[in-house]
């Protein structure tokens, strides 16, 4: 990200130097104070969204340098398209394109206002908010730049509104939001001779700057809780397994918590059943499960949410060498179900079954949500637009449909049925770790099935939104952090009082 990134609200005035951002709807109209702060620069815009056959649809920019009668050194301006027609997240949307279009000026100034008036506070901190995630960069390894590459520079970010004391007041929250989102960014995008279990582990015990309860649990632990499965997967690597708990208590001592657990293969070679050499570099963010829930933990925290939630991530190295398990091996849960494995590079959903039974039986949350880059299958059936949604439980299915939908990190429900679970029925053992060619997101699916119980329970598999995400007006980087914007807004919305 930028080197720093400030935010400061304050009332409609005319900047000095920078860049100023101002909006307009599809038909060019403009605020009082918009055009009050532009003054005779006003009809430059006329002329300019002529020449270029700018409308003011939504997301729409038009792009003004060193403008006449301005002091400052851009101008850009935004379309809104019809206000009233917005999504939840539009505002959010329109902050990153407002900071995309600034041209790398150190101070960008956003006139919070619309034609019909002024945004109100929500609104403007959701601004900020868009325009913090788009500030993002993972730049930390670089020791050269191209010329036409600028250097991180500090940027501070002035947004005018009606009512900046009242903006001020609901930033915070969405300021936790973002530095939640921004740490899994960091995690999925660092290399994988950087961040590996341990490291990972330690980078999630500083939330206990936050009055983050954080327990790490070693081999030594693992072996005793009997989580065989997850050992099973890290046995081929130098570095040792880990499970981190991670547990925020800011609702009532008798609410029973919710709970989110993180698939974190740290990196995955396949194992035995080795991937193709291409591409393989980016199964460092094979973690991204894990890096979410550490900043949806970091999120909670932040902004104090009132709510009791547990997160527990499986952090794991899939290599293979002389002591990695074998396509053929039996293993033993955690639970006590047997799995033949069939493909070492089914892994994923191995660590994922002792994490869920260990915070399933010991914790007994009232709900249970687990994030995993699980299946290449997914992203077969729904691209990098959707992460697959399977749930045993109508209700939380709904909920995070609902949050999807209002933070644009959007969710499909798929299908689980005794038909898909019939697949992974093993002549040998309990089950098997994979299900054949068809289907294979959802019994995956199935397979997790096994170990939740009667918890109502969800799986996203996220493999095709959280790494080589799309490149949005809020996200230009690899990792997206998918799932704090979304997991954060369901507590929000159906657990929080």
């Amino acid at each position: 990200m930028a080197e720093e990134f400030r935010v400061r609200f304050g009332s409609f005035a005319a900047p000095t130097k920078g860049a100023l951002v101002v909006f307009c709807d599809d038909g060019l109209r403009m605020g009082p104070a918009t055009r009050s702060i532009l003054g005779k620069a006003t009809a430059l815009v006329t002329r300019a969204a002529a020449a270029a056959r700018f409308t003011g649809k939504l997301a729409a920019t038009l792009d003004l340098v060193a403008p006449a009668d301005l002091p400052v050194d851009r101008l850009v301006v935004v379309g809104v398209g019809k206000p009233k027609d917005w999504t939840a997240n539009d505002p959010v949307r329109l902050g990153g394109v407002a900071l995309g279009k600034a041209g790398g000026a150190a101070e960008v100034t956003v006139v919070a206002e619309l034609p019909t008036g002024a945004m109100d506070a929500e609104t403007a901190a959701d601004l900020a908010l868009g325009a913090r995630l788009r500030a993002y960069a993972f730049d930390r390894y670089k020791t050269k730049r191209k010329d036409d590459e600028a250097a991180p520079r500090a940027v501070t970010l002035v947004v005018g509104t009606k009512d900046a004391a009242a903006a001020r007041r609901v930033w915070p929250a969405r300021e936790a939001v973002a530095a939640g989102v921004v740490l899994a960014r960091d995690l999925v995008n660092e290399p994988p001779n950087v961040l590996y279990p341990d490291v990972f582990a330690q980078r999630a015990v500083e939330l206990r700057k936050l009055r983050v309860g954080v327990e790490v649990l070693d081999e030594r632990a693992l072996k005793r809780l009997r989580m065989n499965a997850l050992l099973a997967v890290g046995q081929g690597s130098e570095h040792d397994s880990r499970v981190v708990v991670m547990r925020w208590n800011g609702g009532r001592p008798s609410d029973k918590p919710i709970a989110f657990v993180g698939k974190g293969v740290c990196f995955d070679s396949g194992g035995i059943s080795i991937k193709p050499a291409q591409g393989m570099e980016d199964m460092k963010g094979d973690m991204a499960g894990a890096a979410c829930v550490v900043g949806l933990m970091h999120a909670l925290a932040a902004r104090k949410a009132k709510v009791n939630a547990i997160g527990a991530i499986g952090l794991v190295e899939n290599m293979p060498d002389g002591r990695a398990q074998r396509p053929g091996d039996i293993v033993t849960t955690m639970s006590g179900q047997t799995v033949e494995i069939i493909n070492t590079d089914a892994e994923g959903r191995l660590v994922l079954a002792d994490v869920l039974h260990h915070v399933a039986t010991k914790y007994k949350p009232r709900a249970m949500i687990d994030l995993a880059t699980l299946t290449g299958a997914i992203m077969v059936a729904l691209g990098q637009e959707h992460a697959g949604l399977f749930s045993n439980d109508d209700k939380l299915a709904e909920s995070l449909v609902k949050a999807g939908q209002a933070t644009a990190e959007r969710v499909w429900r798929m299908p689980l049925a005794p038909e898909y679970d019939k697949l992974i029925d093993s002549k040998v053992a309990d089950m098997k770790n994979t299900g054949g060619r068809f289907g294979g997101a959802v019994t995956a699916a199935q397979f997790l099935q096994r170990f939740v119980g009667t918890t109502p329970w969800a799986h996203l598999d996220i493999a095709g939104t959280a790494m080589g995400s799309p490149q949005t007006d809020i996200n230009t980087s690899w990792s997206s952090g998918f799932g704090v914007r979304l997991l954060d807004r369901l507590v929000a919305d159906a657990y929080e009082p």
